[in-house]
């Protein structure tokens, strides 16, 4: 890490330093890490008001961990807002105007025209990923994880070293981020239709699955509605599609990759980009 680029002071104005959290394993991991290297750290948390129950449970428990403040930052605008302003055109991967307006937005106000570092939890085992990198000028983005080589099995063992272990939503998830978010495998899904069916159905009323003829399709996922991700055959049918590419995937192990890895890691079912970094680290 360049230290002179952290600590300098940019046109006489003090610097300040500030990690995004996300509620995922990386952001988290990184704010352990960073504890004691960077004492003047800030941290925040961009709320979508979507998220699950975990997260915010784990963001707790991270801020009692580092007995600091965490910046609670939330859009003055809802999902919901945004989503009629958008004509009700859910968000997706080539649009994603849910992460600009609900967590960069309020995220580049909180900065506002400060000289800022953030510090992003890319790890040295994620050189597809950028992260958030913002246009402004005054912002300068670091990636401690890739510049001291931390990779996944740093990042749990710190994450357990510390004693707060993994978030409870990795169980059934691969990634933070709202309930309803558009990446997630049709897996995750199901997921969540088990373990918070009263969010599964209210995504599934944002969506306009074409049912009724004068609907326009509006899906989380492109291939199917949730609606029909509901039906008994087609939930079985998503679990042993899983399994099935578990087992190739472990079969193949991929250089060093495990079962594990791949559950955890950042791939989907469809044919969708890599995943918003402000969201998912």
């Amino acid at each position: 890490m360049v230290l002179e680029t952290q600590k300098a002071n940019l046109d006489g104005k003090k610097v300040r330093h500030i990690l995004a959290l996300s509620g995922g394993k990386d952001s988290s991991a990184l704010a352990v890490y960073m504890l004691d290297k960077v004492p003047e750290m800030e941290y925040v948390f961009c709320d979508t008001g979507e998220e699950l129950g975990e997260t915010y449970e784990y963001i707790e428990k991270l801020k009692n961990f580092l007995c600091k403040d965490v910046a609670w930052l939330k859009s003055d605008k809802d999902f919901k807002f945004y989503l009629d302003m958008y004509n009700g055109v859910l968000p997706d991967a080539n649009t994603r105007w849910c992460t600009r307006m609900l967590k960069i937005k309020p995220y580049e106000e909180y900065i506002g025209d400060d000289h800022v570092v953030s510090y992003v939890g890319i790890r040295a085992d994620e050189p597809h990923r950028k992260g958030y990198i913002s246009t402004k000028k005054n912002i300068t983005t670091v990636y401690p994880f890739i510049e001291n080589n931390i990779r996944r099995e740093d990042v749990i063992r710190i994450l357990h070293d510390a004693g707060l272990g993994l978030p409870d939503y990795y169980k059934w998830r691969s990634r933070s981020g709202c309930y309803f978010c558009f990446f997630q495998q049709k897996i995750e899904w199901i997921g969540l239709l088990e373990n918070h069916p009263e969010l599964f159905k209210k995504a599934m009323k944002y969506e306009k699955d074409g049912s009724e003829s004068s609907d326009v399709g509006f899906t989380w996922c492109q291939s199917e509605s949730l609606r029909k991700m509901t039906m008994p055959i087609r939930i079985d049918q998503i679990k042993k599609e899983h399994k099935l590419r578990q087992s190739r995937l472990n079969n193949g192990f991929m250089a060093e990759q495990r079962l594990a890895d791949v559950w955890l890691d950042d791939f989907t079912d469809s044919s969708t980009s890599t995943a918003c970094n402000i969201c998912h680290l």
